[in-house]
Order: C-alpha cells, then structure tokens, then sequence
C-alpha cells in the first residue's frame, strides 16, 4: 500500500510538469508568427549536401516571411536553425532532454529555445504552430514525426497542412513502396494520401507549394492548429 502511496504521489507530480511544460510551449510559440516545421538527421554532418540544401531553405524560408521551428540539436536540425538566421527569421528550437544527446545548437534565437523531457509534448508544439512541414532525410525519430503529421492530417485532427518531402534520391524508394504495396497491393490508403507526400530536390518547388496553399483568396490560414 505505502508503494501505490507513493506512485499516486509520483503520477501527480508528473502531471504538474507536463502542464508546466505545455504552458511554456503555448506562451513562447503563440509569439513567433508563421513557421515551417522542419524534420531531419541529427547525425548529419555540415559537410553533407542536405545539410547545406536544409541551411540553403530555411534562409528561403525566412526571406518568404516564415520562421522555422526544429528540434534544436545538430545535424539538419542545426541547419534549419542556421538558415533561419541567415534569412533573418524566427529561429526556434524544441530541445528534447536525452541520455546521449543533445545540447541545443547555437543557431537558436535564444528567447525560443525549449526544452522538453517528454516527447509527446514536444510532437504537439512541432505540430501546432507550424504552417507547413518539410521532411529531410532522417532515421526513426524523423518518420516517426513524418508519419504522426500524415496521419493527424489524414484522419482530420488537425488542418491539413503541406508536407514536403525533400531529398528525392533518400525518399523516392519508401513512396515507391507505398505506391505499391500500401496502395496498391494491401489496399490500405486511397489514393488521394498520396497527394500528402509530394517529393522534391528543388527550394523554389517547396516555396511555390507552401505559397500556393496560402495564396490570396485561399481558404487556408496562417493560424495555430487550435485543434490540438
């Protein structure tokens, strides 16, 4: 009894420190204006052509009026945030405290670094603030946000947004797979989901998508996703 005492008393505590972070999070994004998620490796290198390509986009980004939001640790993660400053944009990092990794890169602005200890809190503020999302080539933690948002967007939770996955040569064989075996052979999306995951190598292809979308007389809008 005095242990389920004490895990009562832990799950409570637990609470109050999702809360504080949720707050922080909605106070400090609801601030920043328009913002581009951008997901990506943190084991990429700056020598790296996507590193350069990610640098090279958020720079574009932020000349269009968009800041961009990352997860705040190196590799394409740094990248974003580092174009964002080149292009004199919002420079926001959502850090996630982790046993082997990861201090926030130096290329945040530092009233819009965020550190979270839960993941889930994190993928909430990635999703609601942002106006569109751009993937890069990444590992697990990268198709995990991938696949979260297209199936948020799929199943209507959130306003469907543009997701644009960049680095054809990285990408082209999963989209392949899914053409034919999810579509295809299993049956287990429409074929309009596939219009959620256009693949591009091309910055001025990402920016007319996203332009597109909100272009004047759009029903779209720059606002939250006050759904979540």
């Amino acid at each position: 009894m005095k242990q389920w005492t004490q895990i009562k008393g832990e799950n409570s505590w637990t609470m109050f420190k999702v809360l504080a972070e949720f707050v922080e999070g909605f106070e400090t994004l609801n601030r920043i204006g328009p913002c581009i998620s951008i997901f990506g490796s943190a084991r990429t290198k700056p020598d790296h052509k996507y590193y350069q390509l990610t640098v090279d986009l958020a720079e574009r980004l932020g000349k269009e009026g968009f800041g961009t939001i990352s997860g705040g640790g190196p590799g394409i993660m740094e990248a974003a945030n580092k174009g964002a400053q080149k292009g004199d944009a919002p420079s926001v990092g959502l850090n996630i405290d982790l046993p082997f990794e990861q201090s926030h890169n130096p290329f945040i602005d530092q009233d819009k670094v965020l550190n979270y200890n839960y993941f889930f809190i994190r993928k909430v503020m990635f999703v609601k603030y942002a106006q569109a999302f751009v993937v890069m080539p990444g590992g697990f933690g990268t198709l995990d946000e991938l696949f979260e948002v297209l199936t948020l967007i799929q199943t209507k939770k959130i306003k469907s947004v543009p997701v644009i996955l960049m680095g054809s040569e990285f990408w082209e064989g999963m989209r392949e797979w899914i053409v034919a075996t999810m579509l295809e052979k299993e049956g287990n999306i429409s074929p309009k989901d596939l219009d959620l995951i256009p693949v591009t190598d091309d910055i001025e292809e990402v920016i007319q998508i996203i332009n597109d979308f909100y272009k004047e007389g759009s029903s779209h809008d720059l606002e939250p996703n006050y759904a979540l």
